[in-house]
């Protein structure tokens, strides 16, 4: 049960960039020893508004007060020095640096010649790690540690700032159902003491096990806030895109053609082990999985980007050789990866140019550039995907990151695949994209597109695939049909070859 005092008030905050007003009358209250969830599409306002209270940007009007008194957050100094601290989706770590390095980075303690010392900062760092139950040492290196255990130095290198008030932003976005577990547990130790957590995520089953309060917010504008044990997913998403969606999950079930891609005893000798599987003409199979099952290496070999040792593939019945993407994309097939910032997307770049980054030879011929051409390729994917975008050359990087993911499907779309292999296609998007994107997939399906769809989230995978494939340790362990799918029978196999 939270603690009524009030930690943060954020009152009417507006903020405006040239030619958009990001945050037109958005308000929060937190309290103490509460998590409250701030829910809304992507490009809603709530990393703007994120952003406003860790100080990375200044509110044009509006007012925060902490502990009922009015306070100026300029920068991020300022947010720690009033016990603000966000734990960011893309964790900043460094990795070469050891844990206690990262927790005390420009803040380390030194001795009288000024030297740091080691002693007392990794003494310090270990009492934190053992008040927390961690089986980590203060001197691992940040980059032999699993996401999971990263995303603990975040927590506790923010609590190392003595934070109050902590933001975590889609914290779970690439954990184990585990490791989600032990955060929860975590945050619920916080919250015994006191600590206000505002936490961000596109998954509703989330909310409902971990949060207390929920506040919407809607094209810069706040909508409402629920306690979230009266509140129904249905009036949730409601308030998100202002109407209701009758049909979240859009797929007309039909019978899928032969075979158009085969995997024959796939092995590299590491992570995957002897992979035999199909995929039809006109059918979404599901890969399902822990974290760590081998799905992202296999789809990746598939694709030109994992070498392996054995086994063979063959499109449309024909044994082909894949060495590289190039050669993948000439056989009609396309993989959209699980990472858009490591892997996909060009943010520097606009989303003209990351649109029509794959299809340049329908647009240059030697040195003429149809630049007609080039226009029509970028609006056909923007209004495919409803990317929201005030410009085709807006940068990329400064877009939602769910308009982001709609980039890089939508370049992918833009070539015109085949097979078109989509992996997490809804990580960190908000339910209105993802109802667009299903609805895009059951679209291209019902055209004779083949798709693979790796989803870490079982309803999705459900009510999408007409069969999942499930593994777990480098194996398949089950091919079931669509009438044989529930969360149950997908998890017994997906933890086979768990110990």
């Amino acid at each position: 049960m939270s603690d009524e005092t009030v930690l943060l008030e954020m009152n009417h905050v507006r903020k405006e960039f040239p030619g958009v007003i990001a945050l037109k009358d958005v308000s929060l209250r937190l309290r103490a020893g509460e998590v409250h969830a701030l829910l809304g599409e992507n490009g809603a306002g709530k990393s703007t508004l994120i952003k406003v209270l860790g100080g990375i940007y200044t509110a044009n009007a509006g007012e925060i007060r902490i502990n009922g008194k009015p306070v100026s957050i300029h920068s991020v100094q300022d947010a720690h020095h009033n016990g603000i601290s966000v734990i960011h989706q893309e964790l900043v770590l460094v990795p070469h640096m050891t844990i206690a390095e990262n927790i005390y980075l420009g803040r380390e303690p030194v001795k009288g010649n000024r030297a740091v010392d080691f002693r007392i900062m990794n003494s310090e760092v270990k009492s934190i790690l053992e008040s927390f139950e961690l089986e980590m040492k203060p001197d691992e290196e940040v980059s032999s540690l699993t996401i999971a255990q990263q995303q603990m130095v975040e927590i506790i290198k923010a609590l190392s700032f003595n934070a109050k008030i902590l933001v975590m932003d889609e914290p779970t976005s690439s954990l184990s159902e585990k490791d989600v577990g032990f955060l929860f547990d975590t945050i619920r130790k916080l919250k015994t003491q006191g600590v206000g957590i505002i936490y961000i995520s596109h998954r509703m089953s989330e909310l409902k096990q971990i949060t207390d309060r929920i506040t919407v917010i809607r094209d810069g504008e706040y909508i409402g806030t629920r306690d979230t044990a009266a509140a129904s997913t249905d009036e949730l998403i409601a308030m998100m895109v202002g109407r209701q969606l009758t049909n979240y999950y859009t797929r007309d079930f039909g019978t899928p053609g032969e075979p158009v891609l085969e995997v024959r005893n796939l092995s590299d000798g590491k992570v995957l082990k002897d992979i035999s599987f199909s995929l039809r003409k006109g059918e979404i199979l599901g890969f399902a999985g822990l974290v760590g099952a081998g799905r992202s290496e296999l789809m990746k070999a598939i694709f030109g980007l994992w070498p392996f040792t054995g086994g063979e593939i063959l499109v449309k019945g024909k044994n082909v050789t894949i060495r590289n993407p190039d050669d993948a994309m000439r056989l009609g097939l396309v993989l959209v990866p699980e990472s858009r910032k490591l892997e996909a997307i060009y943010p520097e770049m606009s989303v003209m140019f990351n649109i029509t980054l794959k299809t340049l030879k329908e647009f240059i011929k030697g040195l003429f550039v149809d630049h007609e051409k080039e226009k029509a390729i970028t609006r056909e994917q923007v209004e495919t995907m409803a990317i929201k975008t005030p410009s085709y050359s807006q940068t990329t990087g400064n877009l939602s990151g769910g308009n982001q993911q709609k980039v890089v499907i939508g370049r992918w779309l833009a070539t015109k695949p085949g097979i078109l292999i989509l992996d997490e296609p809804t990580k960190g998007v908000d339910v209105g994209a993802k109802a667009e994107i299903y609805g895009i997939m059951n679209s291209l399906v019902k055209q004779g597109v083949s798709i693979i769809m790796i989803s870490s989230e079982l309803p999705e995978v459900i009510n999408m695939a007409d069969r999942v494939i499930v593994m777990s340790a480098g194996r398949i362990t089950a091919c079931l049909p669509r009438e044989s799918l529930s969360q149950e029978e997908i998890m017994k196999h997906a933890t086979q070859f768990i110990i």
